[in-house]
């Protein structure tokens, strides 16, 4: 329960008892729950679209259930986006990369970064059928905070001075950690049809894989940041192959 509360703690802004005691090895096993806490996020969110479909239309109803996926993470992972968009787009060196992802400066790399992400999920929610929105707000939260594990795992960690602004994000996945974290998100899948399953997956494993060439060859490993661009490339990408899906088969 204190490794599953340190993920709470560290990953969403849900309170967790005051008491909870902290360490670098909790939080590198709290990882292990990444995906786990991606479920609760997606079901608060699938319950916030709910509610709000009793009194407002479709349109107004997701931009409200984004919303509150967003307050209930601090916008973590959003923040990690726009910082990887500005670092990754204004630096031409290592060095010079994770020195703009500390300033705490939006630049118009992260803006439009923001901005297009945040118009990418609205709007291929919004074209998906209103019944199937509910699942898979649930296993593309789930799935997208799968993959940045698998990252931390098989990457180096670029380490960040003290002056960072991010976020403090455990940096080890053991073997055992790996394997709890993918038993407890990929029967989320469950939720949509087998077709769309079968999609979504190789679709996840082709943004991961080319995510890990990119940073690697710009700057030979990954940060905070790089984790939650990645969580949102991901989570994207499934609600856009889903919309395929509904569309076309």
């Amino acid at each position: 329960m204190h490794i599953f509360f340190t993920a709470l703690m560290f990953f969403t802004r849900i309170p967790v008892p005051a008491s909870l005691p902290y360490s670098p090895g909790l939080l590198n096993k709290a990882l292990r729950f990444f995906p786990l806490v991606g479920a609760l996020v997606g079901a608060l969110g699938a319950g916030a679209l709910w509610l709000a479909l009793l009194v407002l239309p479709l349109p107004l109803a997701l931009l409200l259930s984004i919303l509150a996926t967003i307050f209930i993470t601090g916008a973590f992972h959003e923040d990690g986006f726009a910082d990887f968009c500005d670092g990754y787009g204004g630096g031409m060196t290592t060095e010079r990369i994770l020195d703009i992802m500390k300033e705490s400066r939006l630049g118009t790399y992260g803006t439009v970064g923001l901005l297009a992400i945040l118009a990418t999920k609205y709007t291929a929610l919004l074209h998906l059928p209103p019944s199937e929105i509910f699942e898979l707000l649930i296993a593309g939260h789930t799935l997208s905070r799968l993959l940045p594990v698998l990252l931390v795992r098989t990457t180096p960690y670029i380490r960040e001075d003290a002056l960072s602004k991010a976020k403090p994000i455990g940096n080890e996945v053991n073997t055992v950690s790996l394997w709890i974290a993918s038993l407890t998100a990929l029967p989320f899948l469950l939720l949509l049809p087998l077709q769309l399953t079968v999609l979504l997956l190789p679709a996840a494993l082709l943004v991961y894989w080319r995510f890990r060439h990119y940073i690697m060859k710009r700057t030979g490993g990954y940060s905070g940041d790089v984790l939650g661009a990645l969580q949102q490339l991901v989570e994207v990408t499934l609600y856009v192959v889903a919309v395929i899906y509904y569309n076309h088969f």
